[in-house]
């Protein structure tokens, strides 16, 4: 029990138990200012008396000595579980299949407003001039927007389950040579702070 608890109970350090005087009669408590100052001097002690203890109880260090290294842990990776590297791989893969269909979208539509396309149909006209064919000739008609985005998704499909595939095969090789020979040893150091 800490000390303002225990004042309490017992009616305060110079109190009876029915708010007279302990000391012969003489008459009158401290002041109010004093009394106040104590309180708080005693709630003060006991908040970093507290603060102390929590800190040692997580293990934490409330100061570093100067001359002391930080505590090091080493630790031994020996078996990753294919079945949540298959559900993460699946995840990112398509969210790199997203974000590479949106970047290409977003560049042919680029180009197409930059008139790039067009740049590219007069240029051959201009370099095809002696053939009457050379008009009809249309770059958009072999690399237009609904074939190129439908060759990125195509593409997009399979990487997703390519890397699915690739990166559990991966975890159960890995588990193979962790059992052979150990697996990956690292090391972790606490931070100063």
């Amino acid at each position: 029990m800490s000390e303002r608890t225990a004042s309490r109970s017992t009616g305060g350090e110079g109190s009876t138990g029915d708010n007279t005087p302990a000391e012969g009669g003489t008459g009158s408590r401290a002041p109010l200012t004093e009394r106040i100052q104590a309180s708080l001097s005693n709630a003060t002690t006991e908040h970093r008396a507290s603060a102390s203890a929590g800190s040692k109880r997580l293990g934490r260090r409330a100061t570093t000595a100067p001359g002391k290294a930080p505590r090091r842990a080493r630790l031994r990776l020996t078996r990753i579980d294919p079945w949540t590297v298959m559900k993460t791989s699946f995840l990112l893969s398509i969210a790199f299949g997203v974000v590479t269909f949106v970047a290409v979208f977003m560049v042919w539509s680029v180009l197409g407003a930059a008139g790039v396309f067009d740049s590219i149909n007069a240029t051959v006209a201009s370099v095809v001039e002696a053939d009457a064919d050379s008009s009809s000739f249309d770059v958009t008609d072999y690399l237009g927007m609904g074939r190129v985005l439908g060759f990125t998704l195509l593409v997009s499909v399979i990487d997703v389950i390519l890397l699915t595939a690739i990166a559990t095969l991966t975890a159960f090789i890995y588990n193979m040579a962790a059992a052979l020979l150990g697996g990956i040893e690292v090391t972790l150091a606490e931070d100063d702070r």
